[in-house]
């Protein structure tokens, strides 16, 4: 389990620059769970989970990882970061040495790096032949794959996903979540970044809303978005399946008001025909 307990964070103490981001946050995040966080811009959601990865100092006892501080390196390593737009972090000349090179600097055996290069490769549905391709010459959407196995191939316990369909096309956008369902099926713990409402209602089992450096929601999607204050407050919106059921309601048509995603959508109006 990781827990934060009363945390506070500013930037630039005792300047005239000096910003409140986080202000008296608790919180705990399962082992196995699928956790969102959300807010506007500025609302605290990046300080927080640098702090959580250990990138950013606190106090020993705030952050702990499986009861122990995020400070130890042990307690570090079980947990796996990718920020927005990865693929502008890859630099290696060829997929497989971009992806071994966390594990070798992790000082493990050729035989095991090469077993972690494959299996992330696998998870994340590249296939093997490019292995020895130029991840600059990869699509946009493979190339966001190539990091992302990098750091599965870490084998962390907790996966924190900055924005993870940020600047994608619809389809390979679609791939990429289908692609974070399994790894949350396959045992990762995954705390999914987003203010793409769509994705959070499909994915995660709960969601925490930030607004200024504060919690202001935590519980389930589905109760999230019949909080319209909150959302209003947090400058986020229902997810368009949600509006259009909403909309539909409103001119008196017979539909289910609980409808959060497209999917869902799409059985209702299937089901209203037969």
């Amino acid at each position: 389990m990781i827990s934060v307990k009363n945390l506070t964070y500013t930037y630039m103490k005792k300047t005239p620059f000096e910003k409140v981001a986080l202000q008296n946050v608790s919180l705990d995040i399962k082992e196995g769970e699928f956790l969102a966080i959300a807010g506007h811009t500025g609302s605290g959601k990046s300080t927080l989970i640098q702090i959580i990865a250990g990138l950013i100092d606190v106090e020993k006892d705030i952050v702990k990882i499986d009861g122990e501080s995020v400070k130890n390196k042990s307690a570090r390593r079980k947990i796996g970061i990718v920020f927005q737009y990865p693929e502008h972090q890859l630099f290696e000349e060829t997929v497989e040495k971009d992806i071994a090179f966390g594990p070798r600097n992790f000082g493990l055996s050729e035989n095991e790096i090469s077993a972690r290069v494959e299996e992330a490769m696998k998870l994340t549905e590249l296939d093997l032949s490019l292995k020895t391709a130029s991840p600059f010459e990869l699509s946009g959407g493979q190339r966001r794959r190539v990091a992302i196995a990098g750091i599965l191939a870490l084998k962390p316990k907790y996966l924190i996903l900055d924005e993870p369909t940020a600047g994608l096309d619809p389809k390979t956008r679609q791939n990429l979540l289908d692609e974070i369902k399994k790894l949350h099926k396959s045992g990762v713990t995954i705390i999914l970044v987003s203010h793409y409402m769509e994705d959070i209602a499909r994915l995660a089992e709960r969601v925490v809303v930030l607004t200024d450096g504060e919690i202001a929601f935590d519980g389930t999607p589905r109760k999230l978005f019949t909080k319209n204050e909150i959302l209003e407050r947090a400058g986020l919106e229902l997810p368009a399946a949600t509006r259009i059921i909403q909309k539909l309601f409103r001119a008196g048509f017979n539909v289910n008001t609980e409808i959060l995603t497209i999917d869902e959508a799409e059985l209702e109006i299937v089901g209203s025909r037969e």
